[in-house]
């Protein structure tokens, strides 16, 4: 399934549509609720095989270009690390491509939220590793950043 990240707009498109369907359900996407575990079974058998999802509860798939960065070897939220190859490849895992290389291309590809790979991330809460990157974003909880990083 991981083809589709070939298809960074179309990906786009169904991550807008998605927002717009689960809008109304935001009042009941409590942290910690049965809401939650339903989400994060479906995050886990979808986001898992088409993106190498790592479950971190703040996902940024949206933003850079449907890759996820927690597949860096690095585990780097932003990048790249400036270790990548000449031939694109990683630093780490030479016949890897890198992460931030696919990321960066990929997009490229997507107008409304592609510009967003430029945004300088804060550090993972760990905390929210194996929650819903949904409910943490609908209920506001993936927003707040760790004690003692400024933007």
């Amino acid at each position: 399934m991981r083809f589709l990240q070939r298809y960074p707009r179309f990906l786009e498109l169904v991550y807008g549509a998605s927002i717009i369907l689960l809008r109304p359900m935001r009042p009941l996407m409590k942290p910690g609720g049965r809401i939650e575990w339903l989400f994060v079974r479906t995050e886990r058998l979808t986001k898992g095989p088409m993106f190498d999802c790592r479950m971190c509860g703040q996902c940024v798939l949206h933003s850079t270009g449907m890759t996820c960065p927690q597949t860096c070897p690095k585990n780097l939220r932003n990048g790249p690390c400036g270790g990548v190859r000449a031939n694109g490849n990683c630093e780490v895992i030479e016949d890897m491509p890198c992460v931030w290389v696919e990321a960066w291309e990929r997009s490229q590809r997507m107008p409304k939220y592609g510009p967003g790979i430029l945004n300088i991330l804060p550090p993972l809460d760990r905390r929210l590793e194996m929650t819903s990157a949904w409910v943490n974003d609908f209920s506001g909880r993936s927003d707040k950043v760790p004690v003692g990083w400024e933007e």
